[in-house]
């Protein structure tokens, strides 16, 4: 019988992934199927982050550089820029690979800081990446400057093309609904590899440093590789969204969007990231998982809603819709720091140990 209540409850869960699409897609419009999109790819960068922020404890506010490596790499071997035409599955291994090594490069020389001084440096290599691919066009056009890359092959499967509806049994599912499926196998397989992690040896030993990094080096676990490893698996999954798991989103977010440019990969998006993290609950995964979700869908829900409240309580638009977003971020961030200053959903250890600080 407990065997198959799990097992009912995935069910369960799997339909109502399944159906998501198409019930935000009938009822709200396509628009929110994309939005939905996005909140997978910022998903998968905050997952990505939490390994080194949650799991870790090294603070990184430059994380959204790996987005940016995996995006471009993508942009640069699957569009017309160069002339490359490279199969996704092909260029999304190698943007992990890539943005992987670029961890290991931005972590090698920051181990001994901690602290604001290492959030200092992360922040100087994510706006050094960026001024870099914002410069980058000459005297070699290699990143086509502040005009990005455009035209940029949509990912496919199989070669069926996810930027084009597919006809399934008589019916045209959108391009926008294929790509929600790929991005929701790809963040459960993203999901799977770090609950794995972090029960594994490796985990309790970022635990361990993030914890007090003195004692864990006096119980024999090699900090320097250790911490290393936190940036690389960090950092590759940021490319593939966009570390190992950085790299797989930007490439992913590339395809999706068929144009990258440096703009999209600023301060604030690394700041957003950081905010999900934070906000859902550090070295949790299921409160990343509710902060990456929260934090991608609410502020796109506020800027569409937030001109048609004015306009019906005043009769006028009193405060630009964009403006009153950033300004109710601002706000929801200071209540969650004080009323629950864990996370919503913190794991049940950082919670006693909130708890046993404020009994103090």
């Amino acid at each position: 019988m407990m065997k198959r209540k799990p097992l009912a409850g995935m069910l369960l869960a799997a339909l109502a992934l399944g159906l998501l699409p198409f019930v935000v897609g009938a009822g709200m419009g396509n628009a929110w199927v994309r939005v939905l999109d996005f909140a997978l790819l910022y998903i998968m960068l905050a997952l990505g982050l939490n390994i080194v922020v949650g799991f870790a404890g090294l603070l990184d506010l430059g994380y959204i550089a790996f987005y940016a490596i995996g995006a471009y790499l993508y942009a640069l071997l699957a569009s017309p820029h160069f002339g490359l035409h490279w199969p996704p599955w092909a260029i999304l291994p190698l943007g992990a690979a890539v943005a992987g090594l670029f961890g290991v490069l931005l972590g090698a020389p920051t181990l001994r800081l901690r602290g604001d001084y290492l959030a200092i440096v992360t922040l100087g290599f994510g706006e050094i990446i960026r001024i870099f691919l914002n410069n980058l066009n000459s005297p070699i056009n290699i990143t086509n400057g502040p005009q990005g890359i455009a035209r940029i092959d949509p990912l496919s499967i199989a070669g069926v093309s996810l930027a084009r509806p597919l006809e399934m049994f008589g019916i045209a599912v959108p391009g926008i609904y294929l790509t929600y499926y790929l991005f929701v196998a790809l963040a459960l397989v993203i999901i799977f590899i770090t609950l794995r992690l972090e029960d594994s040896r490796i985990g309790r030993a970022w635990v361990a440093i993030r914890e007090d990094e003195i004692a864990a080096k006096a119980c024999g676990i090699n900090t320097r590789n250790v911490k290393l490893l936190a940036f690389a698996m960090g950092a590759s999954f940021g490319g593939v969204a966009g570390g190992l798991f950085g790299g797989v989103a930007g490439g992913l977010f590339a395809g999706f969007q068929e144009f990258v440019s440096p703009e999209s990969f600023s301060l604030m998006e690394s700041v957003m990231v950081l905010c999900m993290v934070v906000i859902g609950g550090m070295g949790h995964i299921p409160g990343v998982i509710l902060g990456g979700l929260l934090l991608a869908v609410l502020p796109e829900a506020l800027r569409h809603g937030a001109g048609p409240v004015q306009q019906m309580l005043f009769g006028r638009v009193l405060l630009d819709p964009e403006s009153l977003r950033i300004l109710a971020f601002g706000l929801a961030l200071i209540l969650v720091m004080i009323y629950r200053p864990a996370g919503l959903w913190p794991s049940p250890t950082r919670r006693r140990e909130f708890e046993k600080g404020e009994q103090t």
